[in-house]
């Protein structure tokens, strides 16, 4: 059996040999530096309370919506996919559904992490093509099984240094505490506030939110001005143990400012059962000004990301539920949508908004332009659909002539798959380098100023745009 490609030191790197050098030059820099990762969805307990991992199907499969998408599309019924992933039999089914469909992947970024995490982290030696399902499955399952092979000791062994969780409003927070306190541990990991479901009228618990969001945080108040207080109260409860951004998963990036008046009755109507499609629109893009104003007030980066239409396919919601790899993204508009939000905050003192899309035509063309004359905006990593190594590229040449090095987030993993972190950011940082290399090939910056640009980019940016 031959050596996975995943080993191979040179993968991602530019083909022209000289150039090639360059980048592993600059690779070599950054390669071992601690990670940081200040936005992702890994469940803070599951570290805290160092959960053994589940299954290979479980783990690797069945959650992650890139893999079952691809699979799905071409012909394996989802429900062999999803259903009964806590099952030893079942698992082992689904895992020969994706060993059988692992060509699939090639080209893929889902198929490069995860041809990175069998070699590096899972020690398989080979490609998963060259080994029986049912022989990868049980090397697999035997690393899971291993005292070290625990979320504490990965954390240590991956290098990470901040892992920045998603947390809903109401969350007590008490696992992010507990790893705080515990002088065992030496990470941080961070909340992160997330009102989606608090602020989005359309959400189906919204109203069922909102009546608890009151009666934990409002401090008395009711109706709208309980509302405002109770959100403002919980944020400065998250700052208090340690979050240092809100984020905002939209439809689109529409603000408005309403005064109060217009507020509450836009409020009521919703409580009421009886707001319009264009009512919860606005009362949204309102409360996206709010949250800004608000960030502006307690210090949390602000990051929004829109341009999804979520559950696209009605059945599936129905039959699978959410996060079952049918969102796909719209295009989106910043320039106007983002405007009234700007006119108040675009200048205020230490306010950090970090914009992502996964329109890639609004990368030169509005955000690279915004993060070029506001000092508060900041240019979100490519993420989603467009963390894969020809979209980064594409992303780091589309919004550096503008708005150069300093204006970007820095590497976002965005991921609920803890095993493939180290994968995801090994992969931007050699994209980061080989961008680099090029530049420097074609003399348009210096090898020593290219050294000292991609350490900005993969450990200084992201520690100097969520304040870390």
């Amino acid at each position: 059996m031959s050596q996975s490609i995943a080993a191979h030191p040179d993968r991602l790197l530019p083909a022209d040999p000289g150039t090639r050098s360059i980048a592993r030059s600059l690779l070599e820099r950054v390669q071992d530096l601690p990670i940081i990762s200040p936005h992702g969805h890994v469940d803070a307990a599951v570290i805290e309370q160092n959960t053994p991992f589940p299954d290979p199907a479980a783990l690797l499969v069945s959650p992650d919506h890139y893999v079952t998408r691809l699979i799905h599309a071409n012909g394996v019924p989802m429900d062999q996919l999803l259903a009964g992933a806590e099952s030893a039999p079942q698992s082992r089914e689904i895992w020969r559904q994706f060993v059988q469909a692992w060509p699939l992947f090639e080209g893929t970024a889902s198929g490069y992490w995860l041809r990175t995490q069998f070699n590096d982290v899972f020690k398989l030696g080979t490609d998963l093509s060259e080994l029986p399902a049912d022989a990868s499955y049980d090397a697999i399952a035997a690393k899971l099984m291993e005292p070290d092979f625990r979320p504490r000791q990965l954390f240590k062994d991956f290098n990470i240094e901040v892992l920045a969780t998603t947390d809903d409003p109401l969350d007590n927070l008490a696992s992010h505490k507990a790893l705080t306190n515990d002088p065992s541990f030496n990470g941080r990991v961070l909340p992160t506030f997330r009102p989606d479901a608090y602020l989005n009228v359309a959400h189906p618990s919204w109203s069922a939110n909102v009546d608890r969001l009151i009666e934990t945080a409002g401090d008395g108040a009711t109706g709208y001005a309980g509302y405002i207080a109770a959100l403002e109260n919980r944020r400065r409860y998250f700052v208090e143990h340690g979050a240092v951004s809100a984020d905002h998963g939209v439809r689109t990036p529409a603000t408005l400012k309403l005064d109060s008046a217009q507020a509450e009755a836009l409020f009521e109507r919703a409580r009421a059962g009886k707001a319009t499609a264009q009512d919860r629109d606005a009362f949204e893009a309102h409360m996206m000004y709010q949250m800004a104003r608000m960030s502006v007030a307690d210090g949390l980066v602000m990051t929004i990301h829109p341009g999804s239409y979520r559950n696209h396919h009605g059945p599936t919601f129905e039959s699978f539920g959410a996060d079952t790899g049918h969102d796909i993204p719209f295009a989106v508009n910043y320039t106007e949508a983002i405007r009234p939000l700007l006119q108040d905050f675009g200048t205020a003192k230490d306010f950090h908004l970090v914009l992502f899309t996964l329109d890639e035509t609004v990368f030169s063309r509005e955000l690279a332009p915004l993060a070029g004359f506001y000092p508060s905006v900041y240019i979100g990593a490519p993420w989603w659909f467009l963390d894969a190594p020809d979209a980064m590229l594409r992303f780091r040449s589309a919004v550096t002539e503008t708005a150069g090095f300093s204006r970007s987030s820095g590497f976002i993993d965005d991921t609920r798959a803890f095993c493939s972190i180290p994968a995801r950011h090994d992969a931007s940082r050699r994209i980061e380098a080989s961008f680099l290399a090029r530049l420097v090939a074609e003399h348009r910056v210096t090898e020593d100023r290219a050294h000292e640009l991609i350490l900005d980019v993969v450990d200084s940016s992201p520690r100097r745009v969520f304040k870390l």
